[in-house]
């Protein structure tokens, strides 16, 4: 742990690449043998013939078994709990939506590890105390809330749990308050903007300097046209409940990749059938594993998140590694007429038409015993003049593009702004019809 005095863990933060290692080396013993203490564990070491006491660093990682969601599933409620109950002070859970959740139990030591790590990430972008910081994200079981929250208020920033939702309110306090700082997920961000836009106010007037963007995928496309429209900085957050929650990785100013901190996860990349170690720059699964939570510690998650290394130095000096942003995740590609296709694909060429919103569906339904994919989206309203034959031609020129991008016809519908569901949590982007014809 870090000293009271060290609230965003600096001794952490601008370690040497060798004071990594050391390090790593040193915790992967202990969070074994923690790991070792669950009843989980405990029976998978036991199954595989592995005694945590043979663990002696890193070396020994690929001798331990990966970890899943489904593992995690199985051991809900609390098998994977790793210290007696009367230790734990919070849990999260997942959505729980495809099946049952996953439950994450967290101890008082574990919290305050995870507030350092927050802080960490907002003061490398910039944050300060002297910013005035609104959380528009989700509070309660969904950990993104609460983990942006607790990094605020550690870091000393203002803050304003104004949650999802109620974009009038959110605007209020934004205007009131000064807000100078936010969190949000990025489709929530866009449908503020075109919100206002609609109403013939300027996104650019809010006092906004900074935003974190996360709990779902999106393009650097949709980034640019984000900064645009608030003239902020937009920095990019990546979280995982089983982890922790936001604070992973995160952006420093240069925005070229997100620094993964290494002295709380280490870091594999694999590929996804194989699981072996993919060549360095090359795309592939991220595989996590705990190093300083100690109530729950989870050996090498395989997140289904598809990635690859960020090569050379980072001009900001850090040495923690960076990861790019995420082409998709490996159980969300589409397999669309023998193509694969991931929806970030399609966003690119969404965002890259100023003429379109922020907002879009993909609908997968079979016709003729053939995959067809079918993308609603909407139209911005302030940059359409609402002449049909432009739309027609604007409508030909979409799936002109995106018949480029993909590699096969797309059926488009355009439609008015505000005609499609509004998220404000994570943004549901894909109906597959195909199980249900």
């Amino acid at each position: 742990m870090t000293n009271e005095n060290d609230l965003t863990g600096t001794r952490f933060e601008w370690m040497s690449r060798d004071e990594i290692t050391a390090w790593q080396d040193q915790r992967l013993p202990i969070i074994v043998k923690q790991a070792a203490k669950s009843p989980w564990y405990a029976r998978v070491f036991a199954e595989k013939g592995i005694n945590p006491d043979d663990i002696k660093g890193l070396e020994d990682l690929s001798a331990l078994p990966f970890t899943t969601k489904a593992d995690l599933r199985e051991s809900y409620p609390d098998g994977m709990l790793a210290v007696p109950k009367s230790e734990v002070v919070r849990m999260h859970t997942s959505s729980g939506t495809t099946g049952k959740p996953t439950a994450i139990m967290h101890t008082r030591e574990d919290l305050e590890c995870w507030s350092e790590i927050m802080a960490r990430s907002m003061a490398m972008a910039g944050f300060t105390k002297d910013d005035v910081f609104q959380n528009m994200s989700g509070y309660g079981l969904f950990s993104g809330g609460l983990g942006i929250h607790m990094g605020s208020e550690k870091l000393g920033m203002w803050t304003i749990p104004a949650a999802a939702g109620n974009t009038a309110r959110s605007l209020m306090l934004i205007r009131d308050f000064n807000v100078t700082g936010v969190h949000a997920t990025p489709s929530y961000m866009m449908h503020v903007a075109e919100a206002m836009l609609q109403r013939g106010e300027d996104p650019r007037e809010l006092p906004l300097k900074r935003a974190i963007c996360g709990a779902e995928p999106y393009t650097e496309e949709m980034r640019k046209k984000l900064e645009e429209l608030y003239d902020m900085k937009v920095f990019n957050n990546y979280g995982l409940s089983e982890m922790n929650g936001p604070g992973i990785a995160f952006e420093c100013p240069y925005q070229s990749g997100m620094h993964l901190w290494e002295d709380s996860y280490i870091m594999e990349i694999v590929d996804p059938v194989t699981l072996k170690p993919v060549p360095e720059g090359e795309t592939g699964e991220l595989v996590l594993t705990n190093l300083r939570r100690m109530g729950m510690p989870i050996i090498r998650y395989r997140t289904r998140d598809l990635t690859h290394l960020v090569k050379g130095e980072c001009p900001c000096g850090r040495v923690h590694r960076r990861i790019a942003r995420f082409v998709g995740r490996s159980d969300d590609m589409l397999v669309i007429k023998g193509v694969n296709v991931f929806p970030s694909q399609i966003e690119e060429v969404i965002m890259r038409k100023p003429w379109l919103g922020g907002n879009y569906l993909i609908t997968i339904t079979t016709r003729k015993q053939l995959d067809d994919l079918a993308l609603d989206v909407e139209v911005n309203r302030s940059s359409f003049d609402g002449n049909l034959d432009t739309l027609r031609a604007r409508k030909a020129e979409l799936e002109a593009d995106l018949k480029s991008q993909l590699g096969f016809g797309v059926t488009v519908n355009i439609v008015e702004q505000g005609s499609l569901p509004v998220s404000e949590g994570k943004a549901k982007r894909v109906v597959d019809k195909r199980e249900t014809l």
